[in-house]
């Protein structure tokens, strides 16, 4: 006769196998709904819903290797088998904006170091932004989002750069603040364009001559601005590219990945080729490996980049970067 210690025991194990068939069931169909997406995003859909969540590929991975894991300790093996195909979708996804396509460089000719950031416009510490920067020690810097507070104490937080070129300012959607481009070389400074396209635009004397550099910062994306919004300032970036002649450095907050629709523009369009993007750099309250690649860097082909990492923080939302470029080699 079934005693009730085994009654409830083969009960407790019946609930326990439910749970788990339950579980790898939504996690199947968890992970065939990324690979779908997955398959949407490497069709270059340039749809305003595919495009949205092609900005969050990275952290995407990295909650499905997670998710892959957790049903592989549970032993659910189709969710596994689901999970790794998901796994790899995702990477192949996020792989563009990790590891770009990179020129090689002329053997011997002379490094540029930029330090581009955003440092948010709210962000009254000169002190953690002039640390970031000496730390970094950068010939050229971009700094997008610069409030009233740093405005007034420029000479303090530009020590060393006394070569400055300054945006317009921006009352619209983040209070006032300013994009300057700061350099230890002579700058000459671009008129400022009325085109909608909050940028900066500098032509530096450089160890490799004459560089253009252009700080930009471009909306939010679709749904948090018109879905047009970014395209069109994009295209007026464009036009800004078409009249310098002579190589080109573009840095600043894109609000996009680079091998998302924006990015794809930038290439196309522009003839323009990111750093790798590894680790995201957006926002500073979440492990860097896990944050969106928004704070990019650009190049013209007649560069090449050496190294891009993240600078120190600076008191901002988001981390800056730090890369060196050089000529390419022909």
């Amino acid at each position: 006769m079934e005693t009730a210690v085994q009654h409830k025991a083969q009960e407790g194990s019946s609930w326990r196998s439910l749970t788990l068939r339950v579980i790898g069931w939504l996690s199947t169909l968890g992970f065939a709904g990324v690979i779908i997406l997955a398959a949407l995003l490497r069709a270059n859909i340039g749809h305003r819903w595919v495009d949205i969540f092609g900005q969050f590929t990275a952290p995407m991975f990295f909650a499905v290797l997670a998710a892959t894991a957790v049903v592989g300790v549970l032993r659910l093996k189709r969710a596994v088998w689901v999970g790794f195909v998901a796994c790899v979708s995702t990477f192949v996804c996020v792989g563009p904006q990790w590891f770009t396509e990179w020129a090689k460089p002329e053997p011997g000719a002379p490094l540029v170091r930029l330090y581009s950031a955003n440092v948010y416009y709210l962000n009254d510490d000169v002190a953690a932004m002039r640390r970031s920067i000496e730390a970094a020690d950068p010939d050229i810097l971009i700094l997008i989002e610069v409030g009233q507070g740093p405005i007034g104490r420029l000479d303090d937080l530009l020590a060393g750069y006394p070569h400055r070129a300054g945006s317009m300012r921006l009352d619209d959607t983040r209070g006032p603040s300013r994009s300057i481009i700061a350099s230890r070389w002579p700058l000459r400074q671009v008129e400022n364009r009325p085109d909608g396209l909050h940028s900066v635009t500098a032509v530096a004397e450089t160890p490799l001559g004459q560089i253009n550099v252009v700080g930009v910062h471009l909306t939010r994306p679709w749904p948090f601005q018109y879905q047009w919004g970014q395209i069109s300032q994009t295209m007026a970036l464009g036009g800004i590219r078409r009249t310098l002649g002579g190589p080109v450095i573009v840095a600043g907050d894109f609000n996009s990945v680079s091998n998302a629709r924006i990015g794809r523009q930038m290439k196309q369009d522009l003839g323009l080729y990111p750093a790798g993007g590894f680790p995201g750099t957006w926002p500073t309250d979440l492990p860097a490996p896990l944050g969106i690649t928004i704070d990019q860097v650009w190049r013209s082909p007649e560069l090449a980049f050496v190294s891009r990492k993240l600078g120190q923080p600076n008191g901002s939302d988001h981390y800056p970067v730090v890369t060196e470029f050089t000529r390419a080699a022909r």
